[in-house]
């Protein structure tokens, strides 16, 4: 049976949402019922936006809380998650998760095969929370030791570009070993930015250089490169009008034509700043599908909206209707998304 146009919109969706144990989000998983999504995205109480009621306080209740989202859900989900190292990762020492390294401690070390055997630690802990979908690893390279959101945070795994690239080729291959899927981030590259497109909108028009693509050039010539996720960064030489994640010259233009990537792209959550305070909701959901993006993320954080996928898919609808969104072009995306739940065994 070939899916409905609401279906398919609905796997262009990925949102978060409040709760830990059933009881907390009954409402949302009730939802997952009635309006398949493309997946969820779990978060703790710490975000670079400020505290927020999270999805996550031990193992055992992850464990619980995917399996229940998995068994609402009319669609399988991706389950998602921040799960780089060091201090980025939601699954943290005080919920009583392992410690994992930084990607700047693994770049310092410069040992591949560390590289890989912390990597596939971190996975295998995934797969036993039911977790299926990593944001991670970043292919930002270290450009700026400055820079608020990158490198102070050791999200990078090195300055030098061929480095980033080695790096990631393990994380990701490490994941896929234990049936996780990797999004790298944040192209086309965060890393030589000033500021923090958590807080509002970010230029890197004068620091940006085209090494920062090496990472993306090599794990898609590589074959493993699964997903990629957007940076709301505004590239003036590439879009004089558009960060990134709106920006067809950047989405479809460079990584799509120019790099030759054919697998999932992500939008990096659009309820941070650099989006929020310039655009409206109808706004950058149509910008987002005319750059070519498959799955639009609502984190759901600070500007909690418990309707936002009922919202966005709305939207979506009603640019189908009006002939501004080709249903060729949905049945695209919706492929995609489809391939790689096939390939984690969900279909």
């Amino acid at each position: 049976m070939v899916d409905g146009i609401e279906v398919k919109l609905g796997q262009m969706v990925m949102v978060g949402f409040r709760g830990a144990e059933p009881a907390e989000c009954d409402e949302f998983l009730r939802s997952l019922r009635d309006r398949p999504l493309a997946g969820v995205w779990l978060t703790d109480n710490d975000s670079p936006m400020g505290y927020t009621h999270g999805n996550i306080r031990s193992p055992e209740q992850v464990r619980r809380l995917t399996a229940d989202l998995q068994r609402a859900a009319a669609v399988p989900l991706f389950i998602s998650i921040d799960a780089e190292g060091g201090q980025t990762i939601r699954l943290k020492e005080r919920y009583g998760f392992a410690r994992f390294a930084s990607p700047r401690d693994l770049g310092e070390r410069n040992d591949p095969a560390f590289t890989r055997a912390e990597a596939r630690r971190l996975a295998g802990t995934l797969k036993e929370c039911g977790i299926n979908f990593n944001f991670a690893p970043v292919l930002d390279v270290n450009r700026n030791p400055a820079n608020p959101i990158i490198a102070a945070k050791g999200r990078s795994f090195s300055p030098d570009a061929a480095v980033v690239a080695r790096h990631a080729a393990e994380f990701i291959e490490a994941h896929h070993e234990a049936g996780i899927l990797c999004a790298g981030k944040h192209f086309p590259g965060h890393g030589s930015s000033t500021t923090d497109s958590h807080k509002g909108a970010v230029d890197v028009t004068d620091t940006w250089d085209d090494v920062e693509l090496l990472p993306y050039r090599h794990l898609i010539q590589r074959g493993v490169l699964d997903a990629v996720l957007t940076a709301h960064v505004r590239l003036r030489q590439l879009d004089p009008h558009l960060p990134a994640t709106l920006s067809e010259k950047i989405v479809t233009g460079l990584l799509r034509e120019q790099l030759g990537f054919d697998g999932l792209v992500f939008t990096d959550d659009l309820n941070m700043g650099a989006i929020q305070s310039n655009y409206t909701l109808e706004q950058s959901v149509e910008l987002c599908v005319q750059a070519g993006a498959d799955v639009l993320v609502h984190a759901n954080v600070m500007a909690y909206d418990r309707d936002i996928a009922r919202r966005t898919v709305a939207i979506l609808q009603q640019l189908v209707e009006s002939g501004r969104l080709g249903e060729a072009r949905v049945d695209r995306s919706y492929q995609r998304v489809m391939r790689l739940k096939r390939r984690l065994g969900l279909l």
